[in-house]
């Protein structure tokens, strides 16, 4: 019999919530396959099982927190299972096989075509063959019924015309609760969304929150991202989006700007020497941080290479406890969602975070003339007890001018 713990998923954490069990007592589980998930204050998680064999017990039940290295389930572990003299069971008798269906029915043959009344000239013929026309279905209008070469022509152009859009239509309203029932639901807050809600209001409660907004022209990154995009995908396996870009320009306006990649402490500022970023990625309930660490020491390629492995493991509940702690910037894109601005809440310790909205073609007066450019708007949420707007507006503009500027090779 093993013993399954709730294990210890980074060195400060000392509880963890089981949300929910992936096998039911007497399934049977492999070692290293999925057995629960669990929710901490730093990442959600599944955990693998520790032996292979048949669940015995479950001891946790879901949505309870318990401490780590508490028992949470046994496993029996895989061997002969012996009789009641000690002696190995015999196996248990095979079911007789279902005897087999029987085929189905040959389809009929389908009819063939009516042929078109009266005779045909060579030359409607000799299109119908051409077109692979079937006469049988364009209507004649000569004497007795006669297709004419009239008739195959509108035929052949009626086909060829693509068919009218279809009306736009009003999105389907949801079902209505069925008569009866009650006016309201009542549901528990998950584990992960109670955490989200605890660091959201102690973030406000802490920090001095002020956002400051710059439009940023994106219109040469657009065209670059464009002309790159297909062999970019051909070399690496995935696509190339805007996000590097900002990360690689926030990692640049960091060194520039350093304090705002600093923390607070009470009344010490603590200045981190390494760039980590976190980059925010919404999940099915909810909303992880996972880190790009060294972001100043990546290129676009490997930042890329970094935010899709990050998301992706996010998403499947893969991420490792330290790959969600020592982030020093964070950057959340909105913009994915159809947003143009955001007032994101700042992700404690850290002094500041970056929020990126939609990238969208618009008129702008340029030399008292008007162009269309790839405009975005970047805002930028600091922590006003360290940060004063002076500041916060220089690494604003230098992250923009190495956004409008940009001169890095991207492959």
């Amino acid at each position: 019999m093993t013993d399954v713990v709730m294990p210890q998923m980074g060195e400060s954490i000392v509880e963890g919530t089981l949300t929910k069990w992936l096998k039911k007592p007497g399934e049977r589980i492999e070692r290293d396959e999925p057995l629960f998930e669990i929710s901490t204050d730093k990442v959600d998680t599944e955990i693998p099982s520790p032996a292979a064999g048949v669940v015995s017990e479950i001891l946790v039940e879901e949505g309870k927190t318990v401490g780590i290295n508490t028992v949470v389930a046994r496993i029996k572990e895989s061997g002969t299972v012996a009789g009641p003299e000690g002696t190995p069971l015999p196996p248990a008798s095979s079911p007789e096989p279902p005897a087999p269906e029987p085929p189905p029915p040959a389809p009929e043959p389908a009819p063939a075509p009516a042929e078109p009344s009266g005779p045909l000239s060579p030359l409607v013929r000799k299109l119908a063959r051409e077109h692979n026309l079937d006469l049988s279905q364009v209507k004649g209008t000569g004497a007795g019924g006669r297709i004419t070469k009239q008739d195959v022509e509108a035929r052949l152009a009626s086909a060829a015309a693509p068919p009218p859009p279809p009306l736009a239509a009003m999105p389907p309203m949801p079902p209505l609760p069925p008569a009866g029932a009650p006016r309201t639901r009542i549901e528990p807050m998950s584990a992960m969304r109670m955490k989200i809600a605890e660091h959201m209001v102690l973030s406000k409660q802490t920090s001095a929150h002020v956002t400051t907004i710059h439009r940023v022209d994106m219109t040469k990154l657009a065209r670059m991202r464009e002309r790159y995009k297909a062999d970019f995908q051909a070399s690496y396996g995935f696509s190339l989006t805007y996000m590097p870009f900002l990360t690689r320009a926030a990692a640049v306006a960091l060194r520039h700007f350093p304090l705002l990649n600093a923390s607070l402490d009470g009344n010490n500022i603590i200045h981190h020497n390494e760039i980590n970023i976190g980059i925010a990625v919404a999940l099915e309930n909810g909303l992880i941080v996972p880190v790009v660490r060294g972001a100043d020491e990546k290129t676009v390629a490997g930042l890329q290479r970094a935010i899709v492995d990050l998301a992706t493991r996010a998403r499947s509940r893969q991420l490792k406890p330290d790959e969600v702690q020592g982030g020093t910037f964070s950057i959340t894109n909105f913009g994915s969602y159809g947003s143009l601005v955001g007032t994101p809440i700042i992700n404690q310790p850290q002094v500041a975070i970056m929020g990126v909205g939609t990238v969208e073609k618009t008129p702008v007066v340029i030399d008292d003339a008007i162009a269309i450019r790839s405009i975005c708007l970047l805002s930028l949420s600091f922590d006003h007890r360290l940060i004063d707007g002076a500041l916060a507006d220089q690494f604003m503009s230098k992250v923009k001018q190495v956004l409008e500027e940009w001169s890095e090779e991207v492959l």
